[in-house]
């Protein structure tokens, strides 16, 4: 029997950033779908915020319904219909946030004493710790549970700053780091994966292990995104964010609990024991093309794509290479982790040419396992061949349907679980790791688009490479 859902209290959603690419494209439908599933509260309010005004609150109304239309599969009406109802928009900015104030109180007011407030920040990194401050200032944080989009900062310093100022204005525990990467059904499968199965969990380990492949290409390019790569690049916009927190899901020790506490608690042990990146053991890389993009100085020095080396000196980990690997306009877009297993000895069965075997996690919506084995192939002789078994989440269960990452992130901010949400210390120890790397920057390499990025990466991982692309 399915759990019963607890509704949540009415809330008054406040979304800056409101008519930008994120909102459109995630943060609307993904309230859209929260409510064609009955998991919104049954009063509640949305105030879309920003500098500049859209028009009247019917042409703000209008242009979301575009969007929804173009991003959800078959709208139904009267559910679109409901959300827009509850839409408006005030201009605000960091300096004047009094009208946005004024009409949140009146919403609050409409809603009840047990309403609540969601405050969402979609704001340029350098606009984040002024807009807090305003936050502050006109009293829309207080008892607010406020939600902050990467990047947390951009360098230890700035990461430190920004941190300072949220603790001026709110408390840890009003504070939900978004990483929507962590919201996605298949990263959290990795712990039931592991922890679930008696198979798996004892050979988690330097024993049993080779390596870690962590690897996120995307055939994608910047996309018009020229001015925000500009000022973050791919190693801070990916690295410091997305992959070290993937990391710290596959190399954590076993929590007592499932719950926020135990879990962060043995997430930041992880990156704790993290080794400060070695600039040598990293490659920095630019598509051709990148410099002719709109936004794109013409003699840029942004990366678009990294692939390092990482060590996590704990005792489970001592010894084992962790590589991650991400950029824009590669040869597939891919979210692969790859465990490699240590070869036994295997000269009984002659030279045979085979690899270790291999645990691969494909962490798309539709999540799927296969682990690479040897057996002896058909015939006389006792040959070896290869086999690959698979598991396929969404035929084994058809008839659940997984939670996109902001619709499930959404809800759990309504929820107050900061389970999937990014702690302070999390985020100073990774700047702390990653900081030599922004010091000493690697120079970019080029490759061509439609690649696996420069030469100087694949060799990275050594004589084995990569296990994207697929052999």
């Amino acid at each position: 029997m399915a759990p019963e859902r607890e509704t949540p209290s009415p809330h008054v959603f406040v979304l800056f950033g409101a008519t930008g690419d994120l909102a459109r494209r995630k943060l609307f439908p993904g309230i859209y779908r929260l409510a064609a599933a009955s998991r919104l509260p049954d009063d509640y309010a949305i105030i879309g915020s920003g500098r500049h005004s859209p028009g009247s609150d019917e042409e703000f109304r209008q242009t979301i319904r575009d969007a929804l239309t173009k991003s959800v599969d078959d709208p139904d009406d009267e559910i679109l219909d409901d959300v827009l109802g509850r839409l408006t928009f005030q201009t605000s900015d960091a300096d004047d946030g009094s009208d946005l104030a004024a009409a949140v109180r009146s919403a609050l007011d409409d809603l009840g004493d047990d309403a609540r407030k969601l405050v969402y920040l979609s704001v340029p990194p350098a606009a984040m710790e002024p807009m807090i401050g305003m936050l502050g200032r006109e009293g829309i944080a207080d008892h607010a549970r406020l939600v902050i989009e990467k990047p947390f900062g951009t360098d230890l310093d700035s990461a430190r700053e920004l941190d300072a100022t949220l603790k001026e204005v709110v408390t840890e525990d009003q504070v939900f780091r978004i990483d929507h990467f962590l919201g996605k059904e298949a990263v959290q499968n990795i712990l039931a994966l592991r922890f679930a199965n008696g198979l798996l969990e004892p050979s988690w380990n330097r024993d049993h292990l080779a390596s870690v492949q962590i690897d996120i290409p995307e055939e994608l390019t910047i996309e018009g995104r020229g001015s925000f790569y500009e000022s973050t690049g791919c190693f801070r916009d990916m690295i410091s964010t997305h992959l070290c927190q993937m990391l710290g899901f596959v190399a954590l020790e076993p929590p007592v609990h499932l719950d926020a506490l135990s879990l962060r608690n043995e997430k930041a042990k992880v990156f704790e024991a993290m080794r400060p990146l070695d600039p040598e053991r990293v490659v920095f890389g630019q598509y051709e093309g990148y410099r002719d993009e709109d936004g794109v100085a013409d003699d840029s020095t942004v990366e678009t794509f990294v692939a390092l080396e990482v060590f996590v000196d704990t005792e489970r980990w001592q010894g084992v290479p962790f590589y991650l690997r991400t950029g824009k306009a590669l040869g597939a877009g891919r979210r692969t982790i790859t465990l490699t297993f240590r070869t036994p000895p295997m000269g009984r069965f002659g030279e045979n040419g085979y690899g270790p075997n291999e645990l691969v996690l494909e962490l798309t919506d539709s999540p799927t396992v296969s682990v690479d084995l040897h057996a002896k192939r058909p015939g006389p002789a006792m040959d070896l061949t290869t086999a690959t078994m698979h598991l396929d989440l969404s035929e084994d269960d058809p008839d659940d349907a997984p939670l996109e990452a902001y619709e499930r992130l959404l809800l759990d901010v309504m929820k107050g679980d900061q389970t999937l949400f990014t702690r302070s210390d999390e985020v100073d120890r990774l700047w702390q790791v990653c900081q030599p790397v922004l010091d000493a920057p690697p120079e970019p390499q080029p490759y061509a688009v439609g690649s696996w990025g420069p030469e100087d990466a694949l060799t990275l991982p050594g004589r084995r490479g990569w296990r994207l692309p697929d052999a």
